[in-house]
């Protein structure tokens, strides 16, 4: 019998067809438009980025050293006592217990506050004794986008106040932009919108502008310039603001060693119907366990303030002030006790013999 003859081997190894070669596909009249302009876009960045400017910081921020420095911001008179309890570390969430009494400017009053914060998330709330509420909130969406919102709810009226604002810090420049009470239907309220742009290495120059519209029939709108000079070294900072009105506040900081620091505030007024001006000036010395601050102003002010920690937990405070053209002085005492329920492990710290 004749044997049927079956293919070979190679008849079933041939080579596989080649797959359709697809056509090539026009770009969009879109992409098209937008090409050029993204590779303007590219090289303008690569061009600015290479001159390896800083970032100037926020406007906000822009004498953060002198205002850390003076007394403005931490001065007190009568007696102060503030406790702190930490509930948590990560995240982080702690509550405060504020009492005041016994100022020349106040009258006594209690205030309970909260913090909580985690990486992205910063929430701060407080209410006092008359029942005034004070909220804020800042939520960060990347390295270079903040935004925040304050609230105050007060019991007297017309002192209720809604601020919302957004950061943005790009390669060599801020912006920043703000509304304090807006009203959709009339537009009006509060809104700041300030942009501040590093040139060089070293200075850094910008402004800010001011629109006001508390009716629908009135409004004004106003700039101010902003200059600053950041040393080689960070050690040193000027800065100066100039307002239309005929307002010139300029600063000065330098850190004279590790333990040092000392600043200057100078505000003048130069306007048709008033010529003002007030120096300030302050220091302030970093001890191991203590923090003391000196402050002389024009107006013939000496204060001072010393914090002294006898435990990580625990410091007092010691405020004066003297105003030898007034012929009238303030003391101020007050205690600072921070407490927790957390293992020294659950807090971060190595374990306690």
């Amino acid at each position: 019998m004749a044997s049927s003859s079956l293919p070979e081997k190679d008849s079933f190894d041939a080579a596989p067809l080649s797959p359709p070669q697809a056509l090539p596909s026009s770009p969009s009249p879109f992409l098209n438009t937008v090409s050029p302009l993204t590779s303007v876009y590219n090289r303008f960045y690569e061009w600015r980025k290479s001159f390896d400017f800083p970032n100037p910081g926020t406007v906000e921020n822009l004498q953060k050293e002198v205002k850390a420095t003076h007394l403005t911001n931490f001065i007190f008179d009568g007696a102060r006592a503030d406790l702190t309890k930490s509930l948590s570390m990560n995240p982080a969430f702690q509550v405060t217990h504020a009492f005041a009494l016994g100022s020349q400017t106040s009258a006594p009053s209690y205030n309970f506050g909260a913090v909580f914060a985690n990486q992205n998330v910063f929430l701060q709330g407080s209410i006092d004794h008359d029942g005034n509420v004070n909220a804020r909130m800042n939520q960060g969406w990347s390295e270079s986008n903040v935004t925040k919102v304050q609230a105050q709810l007060s019991s007297q009226p017309g002192h209720n106040m809604v601020q919302m604002e957004h950061d943005y810090q790009g390669l060599d420049y801020t912006i920043n932009a703000k509304a304090i009470n807006p009203w959709p239907t009339d537009l009006t309220g509060m809104f700041i919108g300030n942009y501040l742009q590093s040139v060089t290495k070293n200075i850094a120059v910008g402004f800010e502008t001011l629109y006001q519209r508390p009716t629908p029939e009135l409004a004004e709108l106003t700039t101010s310039y902003l200059a600053k000079y950041t040393s080689t070294e960070k050690n040193w900072i000027a800065t100066a603001q100039i307002q239309p009105a005929g307002i010139l506040q300029a600063t000065y900081w330098q850190k004279l060693s590790e333990k040092v620091e000392v600043a200057a505030d100078l505000q003048l007024i130069a306007a048709p119907q008033r010529r003002d001006a007030i120096t300030t000036l302050g220091a302030k010395y970093d001890l191991r366990m203590s923090t003391f601050r000196a402050q002389l102003d024009s107006t013939g002010k000496v204060s001072a303030l010393l914090e002294q920690r006898f435990a990580p937990t625990f410091a007092f405070l010691v405020s004066g002030e003297i105003d030898h053209f007034k012929n009238s002085a303030k003391v101020g005492l007050g205690v600072m006790i921070e407490s927790s329920s957390l293992t020294p492990e659950e807090m971060g710290m190595p374990p306690q013999p």
